[in-house]
């Protein structure tokens, strides 16, 4: 006890010196200063690199990242472009050395740093960092080399017919993914600094005239609320912004696919790139937005509002098949016609188990499989995870220990599972199927009921930065729900939804709608 009273009043006075900013060194005009305290700072750091130098006959020092700086350019660009100029150079100029070298490079980003502070990141974010004796301002020269994959389809949402790119870690490369498919000046882009020890960096970006300007300065306070010691991924930002922390429902829209979010910015809402991370957040987000997938727009619409429906049916498959047959099985077998009442209580004969642990212990089985068909490696795990599956649940039939019936149901709840197109609303079902469960083994049909009662408060009561979860059905907008029940032509949904593109709501002209051509129909006439 002792012990922790002790490193909590150690863990204090650091927690509150963190909040403090403290002032920024300046840089110093002595180069052997400069460098002394270079040193210093990147102590035990051996791969940062010194180099002397004698450019324009003064003392020049680098300083770089080995391995993050492009050494191609470094030596055949900026170095070779500094001797080249070192001889026109005339020896009096009316600018200071370091504007005239600004003046004479011609790679990479050049900034000026004037603290310590702003060197040392330039330096950790892949830049070269030309110090001169007797400047007080210190060259931050970008020649970032940083590994990065190539642009690829996200694994975890393919698509038949659609783009084929997807984000990677690096968010510039992200930012460019979505300036490919937004051509104007309109498209915004806000930059922040998250973690104090990760420095990542944060891009908020939107459409302006078509984002609200209240959700956006929303999200700019939460971003700039957030004191972390580091971002890894975007999930930490995510939990940051939640408006609901507690709630099994995801109140953040995340994607690793450009053209959803692309699609998204252009309703009116938001995204949030971090750096490190392929999956992009979109706020606000709405309950049915999860239950989209890209392929809908992507696809003639009757097909999508049919797929649409069988969705639907299979998400509430999900969520109470297993639920259900625990109740008409303990309590309700009168609702069951009676060959099949016969059919099921042979098969339970052998069972020494109630039908309620027998959908936990199933249930809980199954988890288990595809939590380890997601570890192990590509090649086996989805081998494990159907063969895995198969293998136990016949055995476990043949054992007795479970029922054939209770088998096939925790089976058709796993595939009606993976209709559902977001993976952490899909989770979220899976989590809400075992209270459900226990409900219904302990109060029958009005245990389900209670069940689905207290989830459609809750879903009512949900809200994503302002916006209800459930809208528009829930408050109920007749033009939105084009978008929700059916997929309606891109030529019939004329306008934003209401909640986040009422700044500019017309998006397609009236008068779109394709017909038969009027010149054609003349012809006809005539040639009659």
């Amino acid at each position: 006890m002792k012990k922790w009273m002790k490193s909590s009043r150690i863990y204090k006075p650091i927690q509150e010196l963190n909040l403090v900013s403290e002032p920024k060194m300046v840089m110093n005009h002595k180069l052997d200063v400069n460098r002394e305290q270079l040193e210093k700072t990147f102590e035990n750091c051996s791969d940062i690199v010194f180099q002397s130098l004698d450019l324009f006959g003064i003392q020049t020092l680098l300083v770089y990242v080995d391995g993050m700086v492009d050494k191609k350019l470094l030596e055949h660009e900026l170095l070779q472009t500094v001797r080249d100029s070192e001889s026109k150079c005339e020896a009096k100029s009316l600018l200071s050395l370091a504007e005239q070298l600004r003046h004479t490079l011609r790679v990479g980003q050049i900034r000026t740093a004037d603290t310590f502070d702003d060197l040392v990141k330039g330096v950790l974010d892949g830049g070269v960092a030309i110090v001169l004796d007797g400047e007080l301002s210190v060259l931050i020269v970008g020649l970032e080399r940083l590994p990065s994959r190539s642009v690829e389809e996200p694994e975890a949402e393919p698509l038949i017919r659609g783009p084929r790119e997807g984000f990677i870690e690096q968010v510039q490369t992200n930012i460019i993914l979505l300036r490919k498919r937004l051509k104007t000046p309109r498209f915004k882009i806000e930059s922040f600094t998250v973690g104090e020890l990760t420095q990542t960096k944060v891009a908020v970006v939107y459409i302006d005239g078509i984002a609200t300007d209240s959700v956006v300065q929303e999200v700019r306070e939460r971003i700039t609320r957030i004191e972390i010691d580091g971002v890894i991924e975007s999930n930490y930002i995510e939990e940051f912004i939640e408006d609901m922390p507690f709630s099994p429902f995801p109140q953040v829209h995340t994607t690793e696919r450009p053209d959803i979010v692309a699609a998204n910015l252009l309703e009116g809402k938001i995204a949030i790139l971090v750096d490190g991370s392929p999956a992009a957040l979109i706020v606000p987000v709405t309950f049915w937005n999860l239950m989209l997938s890209a392929e809908d727009y992507y696809e003639r619409f009757l097909i999508p509002t049919f797929i649409r429906y069988i969705r639907f049916g299979f998400i509430l498959i999900s969520l109470f098949l297993p639920s259900l047959y625990v109740a008409v099985a303990s309590f309700h077998p009168e609702m069951i016609p009676t060959n099949l009442l016969l059919s099921i209580a042979g098969a339970r004969e052998a069972s020494p188990f109630p039908a309620l642990a027998e959908a936990l212990l199933m249930e809980i089985t199954f988890e288990g499989l595809r939590e380890a068909g997601v570890r192990l490696p590509r090649q086996v795990g989805s081998a494990v995870s159907i063969v895995g599956g198969l293998v136990i649940g016949q055995a476990a039939v043949q054992a007795g220990i479970v029922s054939a019936p209770m088998v096939i149901v925790v089976s058709i709840t796993a595939i009606a599972n993976f209709t559902i197109p977001r993976f952490n609303f899909a989770f979220s079902t899976r989590l809400l199927r075992f209270p459900l469960i226990l409900l219904a083994g302990t109060l029958g049909l009005y245990g389900i009921g209670l069940g689905f009662v207290c989830i459609l408060i809750h879903l009512n009561s949900l809200r994503s930065f302002g916006i209800p979860y459930f809208e528009p059905v829930a408050p109920l907008s007749i033009g939105g729900l084009k978008d929700i029940l059916f997929r309606a032509p891109h030529w019939a949904m004329k306008l934003r939804p209401r909640l986040t593109g009422y700044n500019e709501p017309l998006r397609v002209p009236s008068g779109q709608r394709p017909g038969p051509n009027q010149s054609d129909e003349t012809d006809k006439k005539e040639g009659q």
